[in-house]
């Protein structure tokens, strides 16, 4: 029975792991599903023994990486991410995949395929560095892709919505929405707020919460929520969009950054 913890904040991802999991095949046991910084490091303090971790990194209430900084872990990792500015820390942090979001049953199994393989040499850590190295070495930039338009399925098939026409995105009970400038909603196929993040220009768009990413060029004014917060004011709605306490800082520098 192969062990396995899950690290992950958004459900949708962290079933979509689980039904990877599951048909794979293989006689797994998922022991724990973490969906914070805390609840992690409460379980790994009380629970060291584990064959493989499966993390994303930017976690509800800050950075996986804070886990391993923590608690000595000697477990292969598989790391999860819609960004791509981590693939070193990952490597230095028993790390011996790193699977860009959103990715396929496909990509998650050649992953799966490489950790049974070093668990049977039991050297995953000499991989990780010789991995690390190769990677140096060929001096590897990961280049961002844009997204210039999305396809937004209908009952006639499908359209296209360009990103420059999106005021917002905003997730909802598990569905991720795009919201135009004239207040019109489109439901997109991606499943997570991440996946969508991780497409778009971050010059032009901005995380303000879980639920909601916000397009500059539609963004009208701010509202004083609380000492440390603001509301936000989108072309398209006349409901303001929270931005969160932590989050706002960074907002207000984005907002008035051309």
């Amino acid at each position: 029975m192969i062990r396995v913890v899950l690290v992950e904040d958004e459900l949708p991802a962290r079933n979509k792991i689980k039904r990877f999991l599951n048909d794979l095949g293989d006689s797994i046991e998922i022991i724990e599903e973490c969906d914070s910084v805390e609840f992690a490091l409460a379980f790994f303090e009380k629970n060291p023994k584990v064959d493989l971790l499966i993390s994303d990194i930017e976690l509800l209430d800050g950075n996986a990486f804070q886990i391993f900084q923590e608690v000595k872990l000697s477990c292969p990792i598989i790391f999860t991410t819609a960004y791509n500015q981590f693939w070193m820390q990952a490597f230095e942090s028993n790390g011996i995949e790193y699977l860009l979001k959103p990715f396929d049953f496909a990509r998650f199994q050649k992953a799966w395929n490489k950790f049974k393989l070093l668990a049977k040499s039991n050297d995953f850590q000499a991989e990780a560095i010789l991995r690390l190295a190769q990677l140096l070495e060929e001096k590897v930039e990961a280049k961002p892709v844009h997204k210039s338009r999305w396809i937004i399925p209908n009952a006639k098939g499908s359209y296209l919505l360009a990103s420059e026409e999106i005021s917002y995105f905003s997730a909802e009970n598990g569905v991720v929405w795009a919201h135009d400038q004239v207040g019109k909603r489109h439901l997109l196929q991606e499943a997570t707020l991440k996946e969508v993040e991780n497409q778009l220009d971050e010059a032009q768009f901005f995380r303000i919460s879980r639920s909601h990413l916000v397009h500059q060029k539609y963004v009208e004014g701010m509202e004083r929520y609380s000492k440390n917060a603001v509301s936000v004011k989108m072309k398209g709605t006349e409901k303001l969009l929270m931005c969160s306490q932590s989050a706002t800082p960074a907002f207000m520098k984005w907002i008035t950054t051309a």
